[in-house]
């Protein structure tokens, strides 16, 4: 709560120094950039913190300097109204100046944020309660003016060189705001002038992959197809590797955005098929259920499915980035470099996880309130083996392990996708030879312990 409440802004301007995952766009700070993909995360917490405050019903105690802010963004909104002020199609210009209103709805909420953040070190240890009733309305109103920013956002939209990429309807990633009048307010200490900004007009960015992949957070399916479809169509595809660059062309962009314009294009952050956020976007692509665009992508981009000689590296070694077919030098494309084995292995970990296991293996069943298991896969019938010799109901499988202690194996009579389908029936043995028979596709709450715990559990075999 305390690290949300106070960064409720509809387009979450960048103040702390640092533009957020892409710390290669580090002059946005600088060009009072703004990111939408804080500003999807914020709205799935909200979502989040909304959906818990309805379940416990519980007050929440938050201090009193977090109260205040709290009641100043109140205010602000009051003021601000129900107005959209969303851009209409006469908007054409790359700079688009902010209507006064919404200004004047920053400036406020910017204030109070930082009056608030002057007030933190130390906190004066009075406290307020705000009712579970209080924080669900509070935060239908933060959630409805994040819907309207998105909708803004939307509306202006992105540019670069890319000119197909702006008719797509793909979510932008970046603004800057350049201040078009400001009020002289003296000198700081050093003798540099102080001004306070009166107006401002907003800057459009190119298309960058990170926007899509943490927008497809907050839609279903169908929107998320949509997403898809726009995104394979435009700047962020490149076409000849076939995988996906961190960025479309950024050709013409100001050098104030950031390092990644000292890259040439296709290398490093600029515009290279950046290893950690394409794997982010196929693993959206399995959290919405998109069985047939993930394998396919999946056999286009991922390590194990692409050509070793061209990648230039052992296969099981993620890089930071492949040089893309917008790099100048030909015979360097497709290649990996910089070897890195954090965030693409995390995300690839991710992914292994919701095709073996599904989402939520164990889960509470409401009516019991007991712990309960339930094996719900996500694979193409092309990954299973196939065993002619093996007794029908166990010819074609697939074999993995369970917290690498339990060995798992699906079985199914025919060669058939499992995808987001549970077992008909389990067959569990136990480490000391015994087996236990399970109908249905839920394993009950004594058994689905001690698989939790790692205890007694030799082998799951799963028949679909």
């Amino acid at each position: 709560m305390l690290t949300l409440m106070h960064t409720l802004i509809s387009i979450t301007l960048i103040t702390q120094g640092k533009p957020g995952w892409n710390d290669a766009m580090n002059g946005l700070v600088g060009m009072l950039g703004s990111g939408m993909p804080e500003t999807y995360e914020l709205k799935v917490l909200l979502q989040y913190l909304r959906k818990a405050a309805l379940k416990y019903k519980r007050p929440i105690v938050v201090p009193e300097e977090l109260a205040t802010l709290i009641g100043k963004i109140t205010s602000a909104l009051n003021e601000l109204g129900d107005g959209e002020y969303i851009p209409g199609e006469s908007i054409t210009s790359n700079i688009t100046n902010v209507p006064s209103e919404l200004f004047k709805y920053w400036d406020n909420v910017a204030t109070a944020r930082e009056e608030y953040r002057q007030k933190m070190d130390p906190f004066s240890g009075e406290t307020k309660v705000f009712s579970s009733t209080d924080v669900i309305k509070i935060l239908d109103r933060w959630m409805s003016q994040v819907d309207i920013g998105i909708a803004r956002a939307h509306a202006i939209g992105s540019h670069g060189y890319e000119i197909k990429d702006e008719s797509l309807g793909i979510t932008p990633t970046y603004f800057s705001f350049n201040v078009t009048k400001f009020k002289k307010e003296g000198k700081t200490s050093d003798g540099h002038p102080l001004v306070s900004a009166r107006e401002m007009s907003v800057g459009k960015f190119p298309l960058f992959l990170e926007g899509v992949v943490r927008m497809m957070k907050t839609v279903d399916a169908e929107k998320a197809t949509s997403i898809y479809e726009a995104v394979k169509k435009s700047g962020l595809r490149d076409e000849q590797l076939q995988q996906y660059t961190l960025s479309s062309s950024l050709v013409g962009q100001s050098y104030d955005m950031g390092r990644m314009m000292a890259f040439s294009p296709g290398w490093l952050e600029n515009q290279s098929v950046w290893m950690h956020m394409s794997y982010k976007y196929y693993l959206e692509l399995l959290r919405k259920g998109m069985y047939n665009q993930f394998f396919f992508e999946m056999r286009l981009g991922m390590l194990p499915f692409i050509d070793g000689e061209k990648y230039g590296r052992s296969l099981l070694e993620c890089s930071s980035f492949i040089a893309s077919s917008a790099f100048a030098d030909p015979t360097m494309v497709g290649q990996g470099f910089l070897a890195r084995l954090s965030g693409s292995t995390a995300e690839f970990l991710s992914m292994w996880s919701l095709m073996m296991t599904g989402p939520s293996p164990f889960f509470i069943n409401d009516e019991s309130g007991a712990l309960e298991m339930q094996l719900v896969p996500a694979l193409p019938s092309w990954l299973l083996r196939h065993d002619p010799k093996a007794v029908y109901d166990q010819q074609y499988s697939i074999h993995f392990k369970l917290f690498s202690s339990i060995d798992v194996t699906y079985y199914t009579s025919l060669s058939r996708d499992l995808f987001g389908v549970a077992p008909a029936k389990y067959e569990i043995g136990l480490r000391d030879g015994s087996k236990i028979k399970v109908d249905g596709p839920t394993i009950r709450n004594d058994i689905a312990l001690n698989i939790r715990r790692v205890v007694f559990i030799d082998y799951i075999n799963a028949y679909f």
